[in-house]
């Protein structure tokens, strides 16, 4: 669908589409000083739309913004980095409360106009105090040239700030997109990501933000792993201010299919970075099974490639180990033939019908010291396809993890 389309660059990152501000403050929630608290705003309730992680263990932010956006209009959405306020029981769930309510009275909207998130460190106590003076901070600078700042107070281990901003033409309607989020480890989403927030200008009903965001979930922060793990916090949020003008845009209109276009690509982009930016990442690895049964069956099989420890460490090593390969195909559950399986490596075809080709290391090893790396799988027993992004395990990622909460 993206392809129909053409982009341009916009300036302004999640402030770009009209009719949003921001700002991001420092509570002093991080130990190192830097910002930490940030409010992305309109400037009236808009449609709007969330997806969220589906772990059972979900975090109360992510409770109390699915039980506001349930109406599917909100204000704004206030953001903490640096402390997660997961598994932290009835406590957590009056600060995150809490948050919401005084971001409500500084803009002059109610509670359940506002969505929150929280991201950092498992288990702790969240300081509310520190939060909501940081949210009201925030909330008195709220302005459109705070896209930057915002970014960076949402970040938690990831090493630069992950936004952009995109618009396109469509009916003769200009329509911008911009999108933030952060994430670093902790990642295969399995519904967003750490935490991804959208605006767009266009005119869409909260049914259409809802239709729109999962669609480009589904084909973009769902195809993402780092390390296989679902976060307690993931949330994805669009909301679209209409600000552009002009009459709401019906499902299946050209305008309506172009914003789609616009809200995936966006989402892809975002989505990429937070591979790119994986902690202790090398290589960025695109990993495409085509000639499955099913698209359901591809998607099995390439997650179980991307995911497999085994695989990732190979990858780092330089390593074109494609028995490894096979190995993770064969446990995913994807419908396969051993005696059609293709296998290739950077361009190189490292195994056909199942066994080896003869091909060379040299070559292979050189191939895969590159920083991005084309991983192909061809089951050869249907036409589906499915496109997953991932990374390489390093020795930096095993420092990371070992000490994050030092």
């Amino acid at each position: 669908m993206a392809a129909s389309f053409e982009f341009a660059h916009a300036d302004g990152g999640i402030t770009a589409p009209k009719g949003f501000l921001a700002a991001g403050v420092s509570a002093g929630i991080k130990k190192t000083g830097k910002r930490d608290v940030c409010i992305i705003a309109a400037d009236r309730a808009v449609p709007a739309a969330g997806v969220f992680t589906t772990s059972t263990t979900a975090a109360p932010p992510v409770l109390v913004s699915r039980e506001h956006l349930a109406g599917g209009m909100l204000r704004a959405i206030a953001i903490n980095a640096g402390n997660a306020n997961a598994c932290t029981g009835a406590p957590g769930m009056a600060d995150a409360r809490a948050m919401a309510t005084a971001a409500a009275e500084a803009l002059g909207c109610e509670p359940a106009e506002v969505a929150v998130c929280s991201t950092g460190v498992i288990g702790v106590p969240l300081p509310v105090e520190q939060v909501v003076a940081g949210i009201v901070e925030a909330a008195a600078s709220l302005d459109t040239t705070n896209a930057d700042e915002a970014a960076e107070a949402i970040m938690t281990t990831d090493t630069f700030a992950k936004q952009l901003a995109i618009s396109l033409t469509a009916e003769g309607r200009t329509f911008t997109v911009g999108g933030v989020a952060k994430g670093s480890g902790m990642i295969q989403p399995n519904m967003a990501t750490m935490l991804a927030f959208i605006t767009t200008d266009a005119p869409l009903a909260p049914a259409g933000c809802d239709a729109v965001l999962r669609a480009a979930v589904a084909r973009s922060f769902n195809r993402i792993t780092v390390d296989s793990d679902t976060s307690t916090n993931d949330t994805c949020i669009l909301m679209a201010s209409g600000a552009e003008g002009g009459d709401e845009l019906a499902l299946g209109s050209a305008g309506y299919d172009a914003v789609a276009a616009a809200v995936l690509e966006v989402a892809t982009a975002l989505a990429q970075m937070i591979v790119r930016d994986g902690e202790g990442a090398t290589k960025f690895v695109t990993v495409t099974v085509r000639g499955a049964k099913t698209e359901a069956d591809a998607e099995k099989a390439a997650f179980a490639i991307a995911n497999s420890p085994l695989m990732k460490c190979a990858l780092f090593g330089q390593d074109a180990n494609w028995g490894r390969v096979a190995m993770a195909v064969g446990k995913s559950g994807a419908e396969i033939d051993p005696g059609k399986l293709e296998i290739v490596f950077a361009g190189i075809v490292t195994c056909k019908d199942g066994t080896a080709t003869g091909f060379s290391e040299e070559e292979a090893a050189a191939a895969l010291a590159e920083s991005e790396i084309d991983l192909l799988v061809d089951l050869h027993v249907g036409e589906a396809e499915a496109t997953v992004w991932t990374c390489d395990f390093s020795y930096e990622y095993v420092r990371i993890n070992g000490d994050y909460r030092s």
